[in-house]
């Protein structure tokens, strides 16, 4: 069986909030004729919470700040070593043993330790987590509003039923995974609030979600400090990506019509997660990332327009919330699934294309949202005149054209206008804008890759917003 030392927490050996410093966890395996292991418990959870807005006045606004801030973060420039290594196919070092190559991190036989090793570190997994507590709440939320009747007519039957419960059994693995490696200050579960009112808007919702979930962990995941916690935290977000896929599914959707997945900075994550969290504990731990404006399309591409080649075949004002931009829907009128839920399009194009009209619309700087409507939107950037494209391996710009803008015309102001779906390839074959992507509008368009894409972040007037491509 296993032989433990004292300090075990994340792998789930020992209850959450056990006395376990930070989280640390050091284990080894040792042979023994018992196959027994008792398993751990799960981070308990609020099995119902009222699903309403926040209606106090909070007691404090705005992100976590550190006592100095720095002025910013620039480009650099590349270091000479970044390409030294030939990459010739041969071996150009010792080899440490048999068969193993030189380098890597953490091959050196050391113990990993799975802790947060930074605040980056902290506040990033710190984010995962607000994140897995609110798909805990929103799948159960889903099957407790909505009748078995109601998710027939939307084309699920009682297993797909169990599927949505089984996910949020994961997410709340995932949620104690995390709450253990962070030790006893993370977050809790809060209440939230959410948009849909059928069941074909809470399979949209769902997908949206977990779209930006899981991206906003790609986007982090390699920078990571905690090479240990990356490593656990990839294998619950190859969970995650497994959801979106079937909540794809169960709208009718090919389940991955793009060649890569993106990622999203962490603010960008957040500012789609906050404004569904209505309230949490007094003294919940709160976190250091930016609230952008919101920002709505006023014609999503949907699947009940798809197949129509018009420009207008979406019309105005057919979203339900900014940011997710969950398509309105009458129950059971727009998803294409049948009696086994698990329907997928036999077309796996688009359902927009180049070309197409994009009508947006956003919000002015300064909003109160979130947990008890203590963070505040901000941006520091200056007058709108972009719409970034996250999606793939791309960061694309388009020409915002704008039609009027509240304010005094910077990036504090509101405002709407359009942009033009654009027209490029991944790699030859691969529509770069297909699939659940991410827009932006900004006031420049800087050079940027999936690596450092939060560079953005200073630039970003409003959103993100999520974009139903294909």
């Amino acid at each position: 069986m296993w032989d433990i030392l004292p300090l075990l927490s994340v792998l789930g050996f020992l209850p959450f909030a056990s006395a376990v410093p930070n989280g640390i966890v050091i284990a080894r395996a040792t042979t023994s004729s018992s196959a027994s292991v008792s398993a751990p418990p799960v981070r308990s959870h609020p099995s119902s919470e009222p699903h309403t807005p926040f209606s106090g006045t909070p007691s404090v606004t705005g992100a976590l700040t550190a006592s100095s801030i720095g002025s910013g973060i620039s480009n650099g420039s590349v270091s000479p070593a970044a390409t030294t290594y030939p990459s010739d196919g041969k071996l150009h070092n010792a080899e440490p043993a048999p068969y193993v190559p030189a380098g890597g991190v953490g091959t050196n036989g050391s113990i990993p330790v799975y802790n947060a090793k930074s605040d980056y570190d902290y506040e990033s997994l710190a984010l995962a987590l607000y994140q897995e507590w609110v798909e805990v709440d929103l799948f159960q939320d889903g099957l407790k509003r909505f009748s078995a009747k109601d998710f027939q007519a939307a084309g699920l039957n009682a297993a797909d039923r169990e599927l949505i419960a089984f996910m949020a059994e994961q997410a709340v693995g995932h949620a104690t995974l995390i709450s253990n490696i962070l030790g006893a200050e993370a977050p809790q579960q809060c209440a939230y609030n959410y948009p849909y009112t059928n069941v074909n808007e809470f399979l949209d919702f769902c997908q949206k979600v977990t779209r930006f979930g899981e991206a906003g962990v790609y986007g982090f995941l390699a920078h990571l400090d905690s090479r240990e916690a990356a490593n656990l935290l990839t294998l619950s977000v190859a969970t995650d990506a497994r959801q979106q896929m079937i909540f794809r599914q169960f709208q009718g959707l090919f389940p991955m019509p793009e060649w890569f997945e993106v990622g999203i900075p962490q603010s960008w994550a957040w500012t789609l997660l906050a404004p569904y969290i209505s309230s949490c504990p007094s003294n919940q731990t709160r976190l250091v990332w930016q609230n952008f404006p919101a920002l709505r399309i006023l014609n999503q591409p949907s699947i009940a327009a798809a197949g129509n080649s018009s420009s207008n075949s979406t019309g105005l004002n057919n979203t339900i919330s900014a940011g997710t931009n969950v398509v309105k829907s009458s129950n059971g009128s727009s998803s294409s699934g049948n009696s086994t839920g698990a329907t997928v399009t036999s077309d796996i194009g688009a359902l927009s294309f180049p070309g197409r009209q994009v009508a947006l619309q956003w919000e002015s700087a300064g909003k109160e949202v979130g947990p008890n409507n203590s963070y505040v939107t901000s941006t520091q950037a200056k007058s709108a005149k972009y719409v970034v494209w996250v999606s793939q391996l791309n960061v694309t710009y388009t020409p915002l054209r704008v039609i009027n803008s509240t304010g005094n015309g910077n990036g504090t102001s509101g405002g709407r206008g359009y942009t033009i779906q654009p027209n490029l390839e991944t790699y030859q074959g691969d529509s770069a804008i297909n699939g659940t992507l991410f827009i932006a509008i900004t006031d420049s368009n800087p050079v940027l890759t999936p690596f450092n894409l939060s560079l953005i972040n200073p630039h970003v007037v409003a959103g993100p917003a999520i974009y139903q491509a294909g």
